[in-house]
Order: C-alpha cells, then structure tokens, then sequence
C-alpha cells in the first residue's frame, strides 16, 4: 500500500461554482513532495490539511474532519473502463491518490500512518457537487457518482507531518464495528435508513453525519 500520488490544487476562476468569488481548487495537480501536513482548524475557517492546497468553498469543504480527500487509483482506474477516457491522479480533486487500499471500504476511524511521520484518521466519504461534475464535464455525474457508491475518504489528520508520493501506506487501526465509508455514503445519500448503524462509529463519525443520524433515530422515537 502506498502513496501513489500527491495532488494539490491552486484556486481557479470558474463559470460553475457557487463559490462566492467564483473560484474552486478542485483541479489538483500531482506534486513530489515533500509536503506539510496538519490539521487546518474548524470547518468554515480551517481549509486543507496540506499546506499550499487551496480550498475556495469553506462552507461545505474543508476544515478539520475534512482535511484531506483520498482516492484509490483502483477506482480512478474503474471508472476510466466506464467513461473510456482517461483519469489522471487528482481528477477527483483529491489530496491523495492510493494505490493498495480499499478506501472506501475502510472504517470510520480507521487510521493510516503516511510515511514516517503522518497519521490520519477516515472520517466519512465525499459526497458529489455540481462544481465536481462539471469540473469533470460529464453529464449526470453527481447522480452516477452516488449510485457507484465508491465516494472516497474524507480524513483528519491525528499526527502532522511532511508526506511525499511514494510513501508507504500503513493501517496502524482499525476499529472494531463495521461502519465503512461507503456504508456511510449510502445512509447520508440514497438508505437512510441505514443512518442508526452510523452512530456506532462512536467520536470518529463527521460531526455532521453523526448529527443526521441523531436526528434521524430521534425522529423514530426509539
């Protein structure tokens, strides 16, 4: 398992984002390294947990329990055969581009060391925008994205550190429910009524979907 590539992305004028300046920093680019990693701070203020990433839209990305996304190259590499086009590392817009590892279906909580330094914890998976289909140009992205069900890691970083392409990817924990990514994605998206199983995750859950399914079970007066 390991760090195939690491993407970083400046902020764009766009014609599609909602962004009040009319700017994303979706497109990110593969760079060598090495790179400072460290948690960014709240949601709506902290941005990316890699220094020199841009995130434009602080509302709804970024912040702490979303400081870094991941992609499996394995995924990329899926839906290159479904669109027959090709997909570089970071055509997702994400951070980090594994090779090895079942992203989405690790566990909320699970946490992967980077390299020598970097620790990161999975808290949830990504859900689509428009500003992710049409920086992507495909028509119905944001419905095939969700159906596909393999949205990719959201994490918080647990240790700082630099992290470089090529580092080594290690599982140093992983929790004992089995509240994965993508079980996540499918209760906040299309089954809700999966979202009681969400709470098991305990702390590790987003805070945002941990309050969806809160609401949620409060709602069925158990």
């Amino acid at each position: 398992m390991k760090l195939l590539s690491l993407n970083l992305g400046r902020a764009q004028a766009v014609e599609y984002t909602d962004q009040a300046e009319g700017v994303t920093g979706i497109d990110k680019q593969p760079v060598p390294g090495p790179v400072r990693v460290a948690a960014p701070g709240p949601k709506g203020t902290g941005g990316s947990g890699l220094v020199g990433d841009a995130v434009c839209h602080k509302r709804f990305h970024g912040g702490d329990h979303q400081a870094v996304y991941a992609v499996a190259r394995e995924d990329l590499d899926d839906w290159e055969r479904e669109l027959g086009r090709t997909l570089r590392s970071g055509s997702f817009g994400e951070n980090l581009t594994t090779q090895g590892v079942d992203v989405s279906g690790a566990r909320i909580g699970e946490r992967w060391r980077i390299g020598p330094e970097v620790v990161l914890e999975v808290t949830c998976g990504r859900i689509p925008c428009r500003t992710f289909q049409e920086h992507l140009g495909e028509k119905g992205w944001v419905k095939r994205f969700t159906q596909k069900g393999a949205p990719g890691a959201y994490l918080r970083v647990v240790e700082p550190g630099e992290i470089r392409s090529g580092d080594p990817i290690e599982i140093v924990y992983r929790p004992d429910h089995d509240v994965t990514v993508a079980l996540q994605f499918r209760a906040v998206t299309t089954t809700r009524e999966l979202l009681p199983r969400l709470l098991d995750a305990g702390e590790s859950l987003h805070p945002e979907s941990r309050a969806i399914a809160e609401k949620y079970v409060a709602s069925l007066g158990v």
